[in-house]
């Protein structure tokens, strides 16, 4: 864990992943497939242990430890296989089963997890463990999806919105993930560092800030990716 570091923001952060891996396993249990809802605890048992392992991985100091080598291991042991996962979800026939049988409405109500992940990014920043560029006071606009996230839920519940305003939405709020991911990426210590050199993104190399990268945008970008594709085939049957 980080010296120094005012417990509550630890306590606060992890509190958060698991209000994302309770709303996720929420989105999952309320499948239209009674073949997922039957799968939904042993999924919720397969996230629980990706987090335990992400958890002792940090804890045991894997990811801060030797920063320089290539790739660095908070990609290999945290991202690459959640990206991988993805993939083979997207591209396999029970993997797009799985995520057709997933509510648009429910998998948006996941992006509000950002609203207190802002938060704790702008008290990482006051206690100088990631720049500015990462809060909203920098380039981050991350904070917008996370309000507008239950008025987009309201609308898709009492259908008030049409699929192409929800789809738009998406999109945006895929831009702004992808653009704190790409800042916070160039910004930690590693060979791929760009920026904020005086004060770099070290927390997402420590517990349990390394859930962020490893759980919280992965599940987050996840939902915007099967959101799209069913907004896209709506549209497409509709046309």
């Amino acid at each position: 864990m980080i010296q120094n570091l005012p417990i509550y923001i630890s306590i606060s952060f992890i509190i958060t992943s698991i209000v994302t891996l309770l709303l996720f396993y929420w989105v999952i249990k309320n499948s239209n497939s009674e073949n997922v809802r039957k799968k939904s605890r042993i999924i919720l048992l397969g996230l629980t242990i990706w987090l335990l392992i992400q958890g002792i991985l940090s804890l045991k100091n894997v990811y801060s430890f030797n920063i320089n080598s290539m790739p660095p291991k908070i990609i290999l042991f945290g991202i690459a296989p959640t990206i991988l996962t993805l993939l083979l979800l997207f591209l396999s026939k029970k993997g797009r089963i799985f995520i057709d049988s997933l509510e648009v409405a429910k998998l948006t109500l996941i992006n509000t997890v950002r609203i207190p992940v802002e938060i704790i990014l702008y008290l990482l920043f006051i206690n100088s463990v990631i720049p500015k560029l990462m809060t909203f006071e920098g380039r981050n606009f991350d904070l917008l999806a996370g309000i507008s996230a239950p008025i987009i839920y309201y609308g898709l519940r009492k259908s008030k919105l049409n699929s192409k305003v929800i789809l738009i939405w998406n999109f945006v709020s895929l831009g702004l993930l992808l653009n704190i991911v790409i800042n916070a990426l160039f910004s930690a210590p590693s060979p791929f560092q760009k920026f904020a050199f005086d004060q770099p993104n070290i927390a997402i190399l420590h517990f349990p800030f390394s859930f962020l990268p490893t759980f919280i945008v992965p599940v987050v970008l996840f939902g915007h990716l099967i959101s799209i594709r069913k907004l896209i085939k709506i549209d497409l049957n509709n046309n």
